[in-house]
This record gives structure tokens, C-alpha cells and sequence, in this order.
């Protein structure tokens, strides 16, 4: 078994596969998950390369069944979870008057629901982690849009609220049980969700997917007795 293994959500590119290669680094034995199979395949073999012990699930984190799936694989592949990053994210944008249902709910399916459903599968493994060195950490992905709302970005918004919401929640739920939760909160990132701003804001002028990884890398050393429950990210001269 594993010293350390962790899960990572929405892992085949940007902030999911920084953060799945920074665990590796770490030591960590990885299980990833996303939504399309051959990309997801394309990151696993990276992750490989560079040495580290991966499993893999494709499929919609909108699907409970699924969720259960990458839960289950880790359980039986590594036995063991430090660390969940709950990652997996969609962005659909328009007004609210042309907001169509199915859009409404995949985004409120991935980008909060399924983060509530991943911890409740793996609380059973956290709790015994936190019992072994009460360091056990989850990782929710939000944004700066969970803390200022969006016009036109509207239900992502308000997903990612909940998510800095949950957060808070499950650290006064958990905590005491040596399970930490912080609430990563980044502006525009380098990343194919931002492509659709990049005329106006370029790719070397946005976060970068490691900037993310290397303040996780800090959560993971932090003493038990320290809490980050959320991180914003910004750029120079910008604020909320």
C-alpha cells in the first residue's frame, strides 16, 4: 500500500494535471478522473513517465454511478486517501433570460454537486487518515467568480459560492477529525476554459496552472494545527 495517495478530479489538463504531477512529486500514488477518455489517457501516461503510480476513470463527474466508480478503483487500487482534490469544473456563460435548463444543471451537477457526493464516498478513508496523522486535505476548486458574482457568468457563480460555502462547512464539520478543507479561488488561469478571453487577456498575462500546484505543495506541508480554508489568486492590479 501506498505511503500516500490522493485523488484528483478533472485531471487531464490545467489546474487538474498541475496538481495530479505536483501529488506525484510528492510522493503521493495518484487515481485521476475526467470526462474524456483519450485525454485523460494522454496525462496518465505523462504522469507515468515521470514515475508515478496512477489509476484512472473515465467519465462525468455529473454522474453519481461514476463518482462511485473512481472512489471505488482508488479504494481497491491504493487503500488509503490523503488527499482529494475535487476539481472537475464546467463554465457555460449567458444571460439569464437565455438560460437553458440542461446547461443550468451540468454546471450545478459538476461544479458542486459532485464535489459534495465525492466527499461523502470518501469520508469513510479521510477520517482515517486524519485518525493517522490529522493532515488528511481536500481540495475544492472555486474561483474568484465564488467571491465576487458574474454578470453572464451567473450560475457558474453561484455554483462556485456553494463551493466556498461547503468549504467553510465541512472544515467546522471536520476539522476536529484531522480533515482539512481549502477552497482554491483563482482568477483567469492559463487553461482552455479561459480560451475564450485570450484576445483580450493573454496567456502569459494569466495565472499559470502551476502558480495553483505550488500553493497546494504549501497546504500539504502545513503542521495539523494549521488551517488555509481558501486561497484567492489574482493578478497585479486586479481585485475582486
Amino acid at each position: 500500500m501506498a505511503d500516500r495517495a490522493a485523488i484528483v478530479t478533472g485531471a487531464s489538463s490545467g489546474i487538474g494535471f498541475a496538481l495530479a504531477r505536483m501529488l506525484a512529486g510528492e510522493g503521493h500514488a495518484l487515481t485521476v478522473a475526467s470526462r474524456r477518455p483519450e485525454k485523460l489517457e494522454a496525462a496518465v501516461e505523462q504522469l507515468r513517465a515521470g514515475g508515478a503510480e496512477v489509476e484512472s476513470v473515465a467519465g462525468n463527474m455529473a454522474d453519481e454511478e461514476t463518482i462511485k466508480a473512481v472512489v471505488d478503483a482508488h479504494r481497491e487500487r491504493f487503500g488509503r486517501l490523503d488527499v482529494l482534490v475535487n476539481n472537475a469544473g464546467v463554465g457555460i456563460g449567458s444571460a439569464i433570460a437565455d438560460t437553458q435548463t440542461k446547461r443550468l444543471d451540468i454546471q450545478l451537477d459538476v461544479n458542486l454537486r459532485s464535489y459534495i457526493l465525492f466527499y461523502r464516498e470518501c469520508a469513510d478513508l479521510l477520517r482515517a487518515a486524519g485518525a493517522e496523522h490529522r493532515n488528511a486535505l481536500v481540495v475544492n476548486t472555486a474561483s474568484v467568480a465564488g467571491k465576487s458574482g458574474q454578470g453572464w457568468l451567473s450560475v457558474y457563480s453561484a455554483t462556485k459560492f456553494g463551493v466556498v460555502g461547503f468549504t467553510q462547512a465541512m472544515n467546522k464539520e471536520l476539522g476536529a477529525e484531522g480533515i482539512k478543507s481549502t477552497a482554491l479561488c483563482p482568477g483567469f488561469v492559463d487553461t482552455a476554459m479561459t480560451d475564450f478571453v485570450k484576445q483580450q487577456v493573454s496567456a502569459d498575462d494569466m495565472i499559470q496552472p502551476d502558480d495553483i500546484a505550488e500553493i497546494v505543495r504549501s497546504l500539504l506541508k502545513l503542521s495539523p494545527a494549521c488551517v488555509v480554508p481558501e486561497v484567492i489568486f489574482q493578478r497585479p492590479g486586479e481585485g475582486l
